[in-house]
This record gives C-alpha cells, structure tokens and sequence, in this order.
C-alpha cells in the first residue's frame, strides 16, 4: 500500500506546486513521472533494507539465487527512478520500468497463492490491481514522451516545452 501512497501524494503534490505557480511543474506528466519516480525510489529501496527478506521470499523457488535477482530488480527500479528524472531517458525508464512490472508480476502471484503475504493488500486482488495500476502509469508516461520526444527542454530537464 506504501508505493500506492507514495505515487499519489508525490504526484498531487507536484501538481498542487504547478497550480501554485511553479511552471516547470505544470504540465500533468511531469507530476506523473514524479510521483513514479518516487515510488520506485521506495520500491528500489526497500529490496536493500527493512523488507528485503520478505522480497526474497516472494522470488517463485523455480528460480535461482532468488537473492541476486532481488538486488537486480532493486538497483534497476533505483535506475528507472533515476531516468524518469533525466528528461532525455523518460521514454527508456518508463519503457523499463514497466517491462520490469511485468517480469516481477509471477513473484506477486506467488507470493499472493503461496500464503505469503503479510497484509491484506498483498492478498491477490488488491495487489493485482495495484500491479496493473502502476503498470498502466508507467505506460502512460512511456507514451506520452515517446510521442513527444519532439518536444525539446529549454534549460530544464523536467519541463516540457515545445
């Protein structure tokens, strides 16, 4: 449920800062890709610390070293944030990122049918949805600057200027 409020409240409060005035903030698919970006600096961290034995279990036994995939997945949601800030790597973060939504989708499965879970929104409904919530956000982002990528900064990497 933490990345859920995490995307919400960075991309509310993104747009909040554009009405108020911030320009380069106004445009909703920045407050978009920030609040994504945030959740998957959340979602990266915590494969390093506080759940990260949790996220090792929820790797399917099928799969070898369940612990380097978690510090793969870790350090690539890290680098998707990262790009999703760097206007000229939007459409590739978001591109990855959202492929990598898909990829760890069997861990939430797994974890979901194999009892697992720790909470009622890792039962698999709730979770499911949320998946294809941030899938479809992350697509969403791809989209829009992978049409746009005519679209050129003017002294700013997060604004979107034509």
């Amino acid at each position: 449920m933490e990345p859920l409020i995490v995307l919400v409240v960075v991309t509310l409060a993104i747009l909040v800062a554009g009405i108020a005035g911030v320009s380069r903030l106004r445009p909703w698919p920045v407050a978009l890709r920030g609040g994504l970006a945030a959740m998957f600096i959340l979602t990266g961290s915590v494969h390093f610390v506080y759940m990260r034995t949790e996220i090792i279990r929820m790797v399917p036994p099928i799969l070898p070293y369940p612990d380097l995939i978690v510090t793969i997945t870790g350090v690539l949601e890290l680098a998707g944030a990262i790009g999703l800030l760097w206007r000229p790597t939007v459409t590739w973060a978001a591109g990855g990122l959202s492929l990598l939504l898909i990829a760890m989708f069997p861990a939430n499965l797994y974890m979901a049918i194999n009892g697992l879970a720790t909470s009622p929104e890792d039962e698999l409904i709730p979770r499911t949805l949320m998946q294809i919530l941030f899938l479809s956000v992350s697509l969403t982002v791809w989209m829009f600057y992978r049409r746009h990528r005519s679209v050129r900064k003017q002294g700013n990497d997060f604004e979107l200027s034509k």
